[in-house]
């Protein structure tokens, strides 16, 4: 397979600096090689996005800030996803921030619709990303993107790239939150979106979560958009993440998860967001996203 690797150099939709250093350092990881020793043929794209620093940009609306530059970049990175998608082919996004799900999911969805096909998200993050202007604490928009997907929010958000929503909520599953805000986890719950949260784990176990994600991505869609966002994983992993909190996934969950939705055969598509070097040790954060990266695409230990 021909995987095309989208460097995503994007954080204007987080309050940290750095996850922008992110796509170099999963390169600098290895990501290339690994894929190919896989057998994969590699395209990359790290000159396609480029992305003014956040300091030259006005921040803009106080509840969606940098809208202008964010919907910009994601609506070109729509326009990528959907020809490398239509070509047959693996779009694979290092992010950035997690805004930049705004631009692949909207790709995938417009592939899949004009093949009319059904498109879900598996979301692995620790945090919901389903908030509105209205509900969000901070105003940034990697808090917003995923909801702005689903159809609620900015306009200017909902309809990037075509208009309407992308995906529907009841075929967006979340694996490993733990730090939802008030306004948005009353909006996950009247959407209809199912959640595993870290408390879910602690209490079935992991691979019982891990079968219900798979039955879950076997039933609701004809293809799957993987969102990873590297905050999922517990500090102790991944300390090299824009919002590192305790209590999150370990390596080998983590691992087990991008095997069994390998797996499914239904993945066209993925991203691997928050990897911010400024903050990671010996960039150990950057190369668990290269080993995510190559279990999600045909890895195995034996």
């Amino acid at each position: 397979m021909n995987i095309h690797l989208l460097e995503m150099p994007l954080d204007f939709g987080a309050s940290r600096h750095g996850s922008d250093m992110g796509p170099s350092a999963i390169r600098l990881a290895g990501i290339k090689e690994r894929l190919e020793s896989l057998g994969h043929t590699i395209s990359n794209h790290s000159d396609i996005f480029s992305v003014s620093p956040q300091e030259y940009e006005q921040v803009g609306n106080p509840k969606a800030k940098y809208l202008e530059p964010i919907t910009k970049a994601c609506t070109k990175l729509a326009e990528r996803v959907e020809k490398i998608c239509t070509d047959g082919e693996f779009p694979l996004i290092l992010g950035g921030d997690h805004s930049i799900a705004l631009g692949s999911i909207a790709g995938v969805s417009s592939f899949a619709k004009k093949n009319n096909k059904k498109i879900g998200v598996l979301y692995v993050d620790a945090h919901g990303d389903f908030n509105t202007a209205e509900t969000s604490p901070t105003g940034n928009i990697h808090g917003e993107c995923l909801a702005a997907c689903a159809g609620l929010g900015l306009k200017e958000l909902t309809n990037l790239y075509y208009e309407g929503r992308k995906i529907d909520p009841k075929d967006i599953c979340f694996v490993g939150c733990r730090d939802l805000d008030p306004g948005e986890k009353k909006l996950m719950k009247e959407a209809g979106v199912t959640v595993f949260t870290m408390s879910d784990i602690e209490r079935q176990g992991f691979p019982a979560i891990v079968k219900q994600v798979t039955v879950f991505c076997k039933t609701h869609a004809d293809y799957i958009h993987v969102s990873f966002d590297m905050d999922v994983l517990d500090p102790m992993f991944a300390p090299g993440t824009g919002i590192p909190l305790p209590g999150g996934l370990t390596n080998r969950e983590a691992l087990l998860l991008m095997e069994e939705m390998a797996a499914t055969k239904k993945v066209i598509s993925a991203e691997i967001v928050e990897v911010n070097p400024i903050l990671d040790v010996r960039n150990q954060t950057a190369a668990l996203a290269v080993s995510l990266a190559s279990r999600l695409l045909g890895e195995t230990l034996y």
